[in-house]
């Protein structure tokens, strides 16, 4: 039986999904394990340390959607995403592919439309149970994009571990997208794994941008 949402809801009681709670955790400990290195570099980041706050607040947000799955908290969940990934793609472009940062800006807003336009068009083509996650392919193609773009400006190092985090996030966007379609052969579902999987994907993301940091920041 698939649950309310997701395949583990399957009432409305504030535990109703405890994996998918519990599992929120992983964004708290990428903010953590981001904030320390953050400390180890001995100068101050602004943008990273402000995208650090902002995975924090991704796993409150999404900690409370699935425990209490209302308008107001899926807000909460999926605003902090949206905000992160449209800010990342921005610092993306100024510190990996030395962009000015109002080209950065403008390019970080188209990036944002074309990634709505990629999902209106093709969420519609997919089964029922799957268009959800349509919406985040466009944030895998740039990432690829990305890394693409800082092996072509020779960053080979850059490159790897945005690859790296795109795989990461391929894997990640196969759990949330498979949470409904193998509900019966896992009642518990499997969002429990998109979770972990970003918070592991999150962090190399802040990760590759401290390594990738001006000297004067």
């Amino acid at each position: 039986m698939q649950g309310v949402g997701y395949c583990e809801r399957l009432s409305g009681a504030f535990w109703a999904e405890p994996l998918n709670a519990i599992s929120n955790a992983a964004f708290l400990l990428a903010a953590l394990a981001a904030f320390l290195m953050l400390r180890r570099q001995g100068r101050r980041d602004r943008p990273v340390e402000a995208l650090t706050i902002l995975v924090g607040i991704i796993g409150v947000g999404s900690f409370l959607f699935h425990t209490m799955p209302q308008r107001w908290t899926l807000l909460a969940d999926v605003v902090p995403i949206q905000l992160f990934a449209l800010c990342y793609f921005g610092l993306a472009l100024n510190r990996f592919l030395g962009l000015s940062p109002l080209l950065a800006a403008i390019g970080a807003l188209l990036f944002l439309g074309a990634r709505f336009g990629l999902a209106s068009g093709v969420a519609p083509l997919l089964p029922a149970g799957v268009r959800g996650s349509a919406g985040y392919a466009g944030f895998l193609i740039g990432l690829f994009g990305v890394a693409l773009a800082a092996r072509g400006r020779g960053d080979a190092a850059t490159a790897g571990r945005l690859a790296v985090a795109g795989l990461v996030f391929a894997l990640s966007l196969t759990f949330r997208s498979l949470d409904s379609v193998l509900c019966g052969a896992v009642p518990f579902g499997l969002h429990w794994g998109w979770h972990l999987l970003n918070g592991l994907l999150l962090y190399l993301l802040l990760r590759a941008a401290i390594r990738h940091a001006p000297a004067m920041a």
